[in-house]
C-alpha cells in the first residue's frame, strides 16, 4: 500500500492560491527541500511529477511560472539540486513527463524576463552537459524540439 502524496496534495493546493500567498509558501517549501535527505527529496519528485498532470493546466501554469521565478532568485547550488533532482527522477520514469504538456510549460519558460531565462536555461545547460550519453538520449527523446533548440539538447 503507497503512503499518501502529500507533497502532490500540497502542490494542488498551492496551485489555485493566488500569487500573493503561492509565492511566500512555495518559496518556504523549496528552501525546506534543500535541507530534506536524498530520499525524501526523491519522493517530494516523484510526487510532484505525479501530482502535476492532475492540476488544471491555468492553475498548472501559474504555479510552474512562480516556482521558476523563485528559482531563478535562489543560488546556482540550489538550481543545480532541484533540477538535477527532476531530471534524475524522469530519466528514470520518462513516461511521467509525457502526461505533461510539454508545450504549455515551455511557453510558460518563455514568459519569464530575459534574465530568469538566462539563469534557468545556464543551469540546465550546465546538468545536460554533465548527464551520459543514455540520460540525453532519454531526454532527446521526450523533450519538444523548441526545448531542444533552447537547452541545447
Amino acid at each position: 500500500m503507497s503512503e499518501p502524496n502529500y507533497a502532490g496534495n500540497i502542490i494542488v493546493s498551492l496551485a489555485s492560491l493566488p500569487d500573493f500567498l503561492r509565492k511566500p509558501i512555495l518559496k518556504k517549501r523549496l528552501m525546506e527541500f534543500f535541507s530534506m535527505s536524498p530520499l525524501d527529496k526523491n519522493e517530494v519528485i516523484n510526487n510532484a511529477l505525479a501530482a502535476g498532470p492532475t492540476i488544471p493546466f491555468d492553475n498548472f501554469s501559474r504555479l510552474f511560472k512562480t516556482w521558476l521565478e523563485i528559482l531563478s532568485g535562489l543560488s546556482e547550488e540550489n538550481r543545480i539540486i532541484m533540477f538535477s533532482s527532476y531530471l534524475t527522477a524522469i530519466v528514470s520514469n520518462p513516461q511521467k513527463l509525457i502526461l505533461f504538456n510539454l508545450d504549455g510549460i515551455l511557453e510558460v519558460y518563455f514568459s519569464l524576463s530575459q534574465e530568469q531565462k538566462n539563469v534557468i536555461s545556464n543551469s540546465v545547460k550546465k546538468i545536460l552537459s554533465s548527464l551520459d550519453e543514455n540520460s540525453k538520449r532519454v531526454l532527446f527523446l521526450i523533450i519538444p524540439d523548441m526545448a531542444k533548440r533552447e537547452f541545447e539538447i
